[in-house]
């Protein structure tokens, strides 16, 4: 993911990003508290990604007041949620992955995976729920595929 400087974002920076974006989507105003709360990292490195994210662009910080994104940052944190819930979805929904572990792993892919094999990823989930709407339930045959193997 690129910043409004064109640089490439950190997985760390993403994170940040994330977190001021869903704190904002949840009605909260997103503090350097509520921020490090969110990602369980201290005050001090939340200082430290906003000074940078201020930098590159995308987000508006003064120290001891709230946070909001630029319209760069914002799109830069739409899209990192977007790849979020994808993958999120496809691991728990298509592969059967329990929730939690769902989310961390979906949490740690968004940062390397690129738009193609998101974009491919989206086309299989849509595949998967439209054979399972017909009545061919791709995704129970393959919990029982998995379950045979002790997956």
């Amino acid at each position: 993911m690129l910043g409004a400087d064109n640089e490439e974002l950190s997985a760390s920076l993403e994170d940040y990003l994330e977190a001021i974006f869903r704190l904002s989507c949840d009605g909260r105003q997103a503090r350097s508290k509520a921020i490090a709360e969110r990602l369980g990292v201290s005050r001090a490195s939340v200082t430290g990604a906003l000074r940078l994210l201020k930098k590159k662009g995308l987000a508006n910080y003064k120290p001891y007041d709230g946070v909001t994104l630029t319209s760069a940052g914002h799109h830069a944190a739409a899209e990192v949620d977007r790849k979020h819930r994808i993958l999120k979805s496809f691991f728990g929904q298509v592969l059967g992955v329990d929730p939690e572990t769902a989310r961390k792993a979906a949490c740690r892919a968004e940062h390397t995976l690129g738009p193609s094999v998101i974009g491919r990823l989206l086309c299989f989930i849509e595949f998967v729920s439209r054979e399972n709407a017909a009545g061919n339930d791709l995704v129970g045959k393959f919990q029982q595929f998995c379950n045979e193997r002790a997956v």
